[in-house]
């Protein structure tokens, strides 16, 4: 009995007790912009975000070649040292391969629909 009082009363006391909600009005909130990003032109951006992304494939494709040479000539004979080093350099082409595809896609886009070239000057101020 003391329990089913003690919650009653516990309940009781939370809805007169309650305190109102205090939200905004949606129509009153602003997003500004940015001061430290100034996205002039996204495709700019995008042709600069590739040609990041192939400049850091092409050194990680020559780290892999080397190390998969290293590994060619350090394997003494073994075929599966030898089947490691061969695989290492054979899948550092295809990501080669693969990154060079996409940045002919993105070359090919951008000149079908005139949204410029890859050579493009940088409109993306970060400061």
């Amino acid at each position: 009995m003391k329990k089913i009082a003690i919650s009653l009363t516990t309940a009781i006391n939370s809805f007169l007790l309650a305190q109102p909600a205090l939200a905004q009005d949606a129509a009153n909130i602003t997003v500004s912009k940015p001061t430290n990003l100034n996205i002039v032109n996204l495709n700019t951006f995008i042709s600069k975000g590739i040609q990041l992304v192939v400049g850091i494939a092409a050194i990680l494709l020559f780290v892999f070649l080397v190390w998969g040479g290293i590994e060619w000539i350090t394997s003494g004979g073994d075929k599966t040292k030898v089947e490691n080093a061969r695989n290492r350099i054979t899948n550092a082409l295809i990501g080669l391969a693969i990154v060079a595809l996409a940045w002919a896609v993105q070359a090919l886009i951008t000149n079908l629909f005139g949204l410029g070239s890859i050579s493009d000057t940088l409109d993306v101020k970060l400061y």
